[in-house]
C-alpha cells in the first residue's frame, strides 16, 4: 500500500521510479486520473532506445513494491501533460522547469 505523503507527491510533472518487480521503471508521470479512489491510476512516461514508452499503475495495486518520487515541479499549467509525447527533451525541460 502506498503511503498517503507519497500519493500526495505523485502528480503530473514529477519524476518516479515504480518499483514493480526486480527492474524498476522510472520515468515522468504525465497524468493521474481519479483522486485515490478504488479505480485511480497514474501514467507514467520515459523513453528507452528512442522509443516513447508508457505504463498506467493503479494506485491501489499490490504487485507495486515501493514508489519513489525524486523530484515534483513547483507548477505546472496542465492537469494531464500530453503534450510531452510529441515533444523533445529540450522543450520538456523548457516547459516544466525539471531535469530530465
Amino acid at each position: 500500500m502506498i503511503s498517503e505523503e507519497i500519493l500526495k507527491k505523485i502528480k503530473p510533472g514529477a519524476k518516479v521510479k515504480v518499483y514493480e518487480g526486480k527492474t524498476p521503471f522510472a520515468g515522468l508521470v504525465i497524468a493521474r486520473k481519479h483522486g485515490s479512489e478504488p479505480g485511480a491510476t497514474f501514467t507514467v512516461r520515459t523513453v528507452l532506445a528512442g522509443v516513447g514508452v508508457e505504463k498506467v499503475y493503479p494506485i491501489h495495486s499490490p504487485s507495486i513494491i515501493k514508489i519513489e518520487v525524486s523530484s515534483s515541479p513547483k507548477k505546472v499549467h496542465r492537469a494531464k501533460l500530453y503534450f510531452v509525447r510529441k515533444a523533445s527533451a529540450s522543450r520538456i525541460r523548457q516547459k516544466l522547469d525539471v531535469s530530465m
